[in-house]
């Protein structure tokens, strides 16, 4: 039995230990909100938030989730929050597919460094590959949110 937190929400499963969770949020909790690209931890389109810090959900086993809190995408879907907010405002999203990845990587670094200079939100997102926006309107998106965020 592997016990942990999903977006707050307690969860019991026995499924197999090294399922991967990404599979078990996809399947299992009927979660799609977060997507898989590579399959390698190199894209940042399956990053979810393992207590408060980055993770790859498609190299982190269920075993490994004991006791965790995981935070995934559908944590953010009523859309009201200042990072959504600021990526549509910004034009920071186009085809989506990277989109659940960036919110967390922002939240992380946001949690973290609440005013980050340029480099800094460069640095943070380096583990997100995004196909379409090209980074500019995404790093002034996560800059404004920032802002917003910290009043």
């Amino acid at each position: 039995m592997t016990r942990f937190r999903v977006n707050g929400r307690p969860v019991e499963t026995d499924d197999d230990p090294c399922t991967r969770l990404i599979d078990f949020l996809r399947e299992g909790l009927g979660m799609t909100g977060t997507k898989e690209g590579c399959g390698k931890g190199e894209c940042g389109a399956c990053t979810v938030l393992m207590d408060g810090k980055i993770a790859d959900s498609c190299l982190v086993m269920l075993g490994q989730c004991e006791g965790a809190s995981v935070t995934t995408i559908e944590a953010f879907a009523d859309g009201r929050h200042p990072i959504q907010r600021a990526m549509a405002d910004l034009g920071a999203v186009q085809c989506g597919f990277c989109t659940p990845g960036l919110v967390l990587a922002t939240s992380a670094l946001l949690s973290d460094n609440p005013a980050p200079t340029p480099a800094e939100v460069r640095r943070a997102l380096e583990g997100n590959l995004c196909r379409c926006t090209g980074y500019v309107k995404v790093e002034a998106a996560v800059l404004e949110a920032a802002k917003e965020m910290s009043g």
